[in-house]
């Protein structure tokens, strides 16, 4: 048996107005043939019946777990109150309108104990309302270092594994916006790691209209604030990689 079935994972998934997939996603999680996992959904006010599909699916699955915030605060406090409140040595993410392959967890955890590595992430497809799938992978790199990945944030929260013993622990910082590839700016520029990609579609990124991450104008505003407010590059720095995040990101789409 592998030694790393004995390690707990901490799914973070931050939940708002998210009934249309919620079920979906922790459907796609109770189903993962790696078991020794718990999942944290923190509740960011929702107005929806997001809470209560969680609660039928906590009452027959002790390992998911629901954490209710008393004030709507953003993506980047749920994930950090999940964190703060996650026993596992591994930390992974899903967003509430995305889902897992059934082994993602499985073949990214011996992935990581294969190389050594405690930031990994994997290749994803994209998939609309629906669930059907717009692209079938994008063809992510099979590493980023952290001027690589100033140029090409093509990182998606969902695909993430992080591992507290290798990393050390970490909080995203608090803004409102693309406070995940904040994250892993951060962690690397910080604990200097690089992140290592399973070249493996695990993730199945949904395409939500008049969502955050839908939003392209947002997008480029949002990794302009990363760069020059976040990581405080020199004006001439954050021109050139902003320039070169654009390209990639335009080529992505093709």
């Amino acid at each position: 048996m592998p030694t790393f079935e004995k390690d707990l994972v901490s799914i973070i998934t931050p939940v708002y107005n998210a009934e249309r997939f919620i079920s979906e996603t922790i459907d796609s999680v109770i189903k993962q043939s790696y078991t020794n996992w718990e999942m944290i959904l923190v509740n960011d006010c929702s107005q929806d019946s997001s809470v209560e599909l969680i609660e039928e699916f906590a009452k027959e699955d002790k390992r998911i777990k629901l954490i209710n915030l008393a004030e709507n605060s953003g993506a980047a406090v749920a994930r950090n109150t999940g964190i703060e409140n996650a026993k596992g040595r591994y930390i992974a993410f899903v967003d509430s309108d995305d889902c897992w392959s059934e082994s993602k967890l499985t073949e990214q955890l011996a992935f990581m104990q294969g190389k050594q590595v405690g930031f990994t992430y994997t290749d994803l497809a994209l998939i609309n309302e629906l669930g059907e799938v717009l692209k079938d992978r994008v063809n992510v790199p099979a590493s980023f270092s952290y001027t690589e990945l100033l140029k090409n944030t093509a990182i998606a929260c969902s695909t993430v594994i992080i591992d507290r013993e290798l990393i050390g622990d970490f909080r995203m910082p608090l803004v409102r916006k693309g406070q995940d590839t904040a994250t892993w700016l951060m962690l690397m520029r910080e604990r200097k790691v690089k992140a290592y990609g399973l070249q493996e579609v695990h993730n199945y990124y949904r395409q939500v209209q008049g969502s955050i991450s839908s939003d392209r104008i947002g997008a480029l505003k949002r990794t302009w604030n990363t760069y020059y407010n976040l990581e405080r590059l020199p004006l001439p720095k954050a021109v050139y990689y902003f320039s070169h995040y654009v390209l990639n990101a335009v080529l992505r789409r093709l």
